[in-house]
């Protein structure tokens, strides 16, 4: 009765596909994420359907499923670490100009236009929503916008 033509046997031969899709479906949740989620079942399941070449085992293609992705989780999470340590915000210390004070070398008109400091030896652009700063005056960093430093004069 269950010889020759069961489910068993047709669902078999169907198993490289079913991995393929399985890896298919990871791959696609693993783009539509931004952390590492699912890229290890993608090279799993990929591991599996070529083992259904060598063995019609589903106990056997379970494990190889498991160990493969198991085995690439340990391998690769390390590796991501050092990646994403290596991939942190650039600092460019331009912070540390904030707070401190400087010396105005062109006119600063109004809040719209632009004149020149020097804070810290640099020399940069700035403007003022205390305008009118004139030269020579001293100013002290508020926040920096951009290429611009906005600036208050110093009583």
């Amino acid at each position: 009765m269950w010889k020759g033509s069961g489910v068993l046997e047709n669902f078999i031969h169907y198993m490289p596909f079913i991995w393929i899709a399985f890896a298919i479906v990871m791959a696609v949740c693993e783009a539509a994420t931004t952390q590492l989620v699912s890229v290890w079942f993608v090279i799993g399941a990929i591991c599996a359907a070529i083992s259904t070449i060598f063995t019609d085992s589903l106990v056997i293609q379970s494990l190889i499923f498991v160990s493969v992705s198991f085995a690439a989780l340990i391998i690769t999470k390390p590796i991501v670490k050092k990646i994403k340590l290596k991939s942190k915000k650039v600092s460019t210390n331009s912070d540390r100009l904030i707070g401190q004070t400087g010396v105005v070398l062109f006119d600063i008109s109004d809040a719209q236009s632009i004149g020149q400091v020097k804070v810290m030896g640099e020399i940069w652009s700035a403007r003022s929503n205390f305008a009118p700063v004139k030269k020579d005056e001293k100013i002290k960093v508020l926040a920096i916008e951009g290429v611009k430093l906005l600036v208050e004069p110093v009583k």
